[in-house]
């Protein structure tokens, strides 16, 4: 059975640290960050990229679409 690894990718600049994203998580993969935007705003990054399955809860409820999820099969 085929197994999806994901990616997630935040734009920094437009993420406000809302941290909707972090509690959607399933998998506790997101994170905010300790460093601040140019706005001077913590955002989210993958904390803990290799729990990631791409289920794409982060995007869905990320309120300025600054979440991009990729999948990526992995037949092993």
């Amino acid at each position: 059975m085929a197994k999806f690894k994901g990616a997630v990718v935040v734009n920094t600049e437009r993420c406000k640290g809302c941290d909707l994203c972090v509690v959607a998580c399933p998998y506790d993969v997101l994170s905010l960050s300790k460093d601040a935007n140019s706005k001077g705003l913590n955002f989210s990054y993958m904390s803990t990229p290799d729990n990631c399955i791409g289920c794409m809860a982060c995007a869905t409820v990320c309120p300025d679409a600054c979440i991009t999820v990729y999948k990526v099969r992995n037949d092993q």
